[in-house]
């Protein structure tokens, strides 16, 4: 049997860069692994993605990532990216593909991560943090103007059908704070009166979310998926290295997971100074585009974000043995509540204050 170490020299001899010198690049998922390589052509990324097989389920139920949509193999990454690259926006290039081997041989956007850049208040070149945000703003703008695709072509003949945010992700994020942060924060269960309760606030909230024309969102645009590309121009200065999970759905998506980051800091003013901009610049690029429905979305879609990450962080901690994600819990905590100030929210307001959220 060949070897995966074999495999991978014989698609990297093939794609004319097997003399290309080889280190590790950090990865971002357990079946994902990343090379960089340099050689006579330059520079590229190994993505080394095999189908991993999935984790057994009682009989008659789906697994988590059946439920949440999420990419098993590297074929959403190359229809999404490709139809990325085709709207002008700075998805990696594939220089080589083998989707069966999981192997693809991607341009490479460099390491400005716009983590580093927030904490340095600049990018390294010298831009401005609000640059570098209104070019994250031109990219939300620019894949927004198109009809969100109902599939898109992997390249092989077949097609990715791009999923829905249906009901079934819906509510398995809805349980995820019950299911984790009432037991490891609050010590305790959350009751079925408590539940049933929630998620009926949130059949109320749901038609908020889903108001208006639906897009293709990316569902990570946020700072540890951006690369700074400060050389390039408009929406192009944002590479773009995270999107195989990507949904139909609200446009208020991933503008609050930018404007949001679970990850970083974004304060108000400057969190409501870019808000103003994609919807000044929406309500003259987008199609039935409404500014009070859609900032009722932005309010809904951050609240649901925001209890999910705020279950989410203790999942990490105690399930996963991962304490230092409990830090972004006041950050997260602090979205909750600029969302819940929505009138909108008001009922889930009131619920959450006398369920979840630590008193002043």
């Amino acid at each position: 049997m060949t070897s995966r170490d074999e495999t991978i020299r014989a698609f990297l001899d093939a794609a004319g860069w097997g003399d290309a010198k080889r280190g590790p690049l950090a990865g971002d998922a357990s079946t994902r692994r990343y090379e960089r390589l340099h050689g006579p052509r330059g520079a590229a990324v190994l993505m080394d993605w095999p189908r991993a097989p999935e984790a057994p389920v009682p009989s008659g139920q789906r697994s988590y990532s059946e439920i949440a949509h999420l990419a098993v193999d590297c074929r959403p990454f190359v229809a999404v990216g490709d139809y990325l690259c085709g709207l002008g926006l700075s998805a990696p290039q594939i220089f080589a593909r083998d989707l069966d081997a999981g192997l693809l041989l991607l341009e490479d956007l460099g390491d400005t991560l716009f983590g580093p850049a927030i904490d340095a208040g600049h990018g390294p070149d010298g831009a401005t943090l609000d640059e570098m945000y209104r070019a994250a703003i031109d990219t939300l703008i620019t894949l927004q103007s198109r009809p969100a695709p109902t599939e898109l072509p992997i390249g092989d003949g077949t097609m990715h059908k791009i999923p829905l945010f249906d009901d079934g992700i819906f509510r398995a994020e809805l349980d995820v704070p019950l299911d984790w942060y009432f037991p490891a924060v609050l010590g305790r269960e959350a009751t079925a009166a408590e539940r049933e309760t929630y998620h009926a606030l949130w059949t109320d909230l749901r038609p908020l979310m889903d108001a208006g024309p639906r897009t293709l969102f990316l569902r990570d645009f946020h700072s540890p998926n951006m690369i700074w590309l400060g050389n390039r121009e408009g929406a192009r200065r944002i590479g773009l290295i995270d999107f195989q999970d990507a949904l139909i759905g609200s446009r208020a998506y991933d503008v609050v997971s930018f404007l949001q980051d679970a990850r970083k800091d974004v304060p108000v003013a400057r969190e409501q100074a870019m808000l103003a901009l994609y919807v000044k610049r929406a309500g003259d690029a987008l199609f039935d585009f409404d500014e009070e429905r859609f900032r009722a979305a932005y309010a809904a879609v951050g609240a649901e974000r925001a209890l999910r990450l705020i279950g989410l962080w203790p999942r990490l901690l105690k399930r996963d043995g991962k304490p230092q994600y409990m830090a972004h819990m006041p950050r997260t905590m602090d979205y909750l509540r600029r969302n819940l100030a929505h009138p909108a929210l008001a009922a889930l307001k009131t619920w959450t204050e006398a369920h979840m959220l630590p008193r002043d």
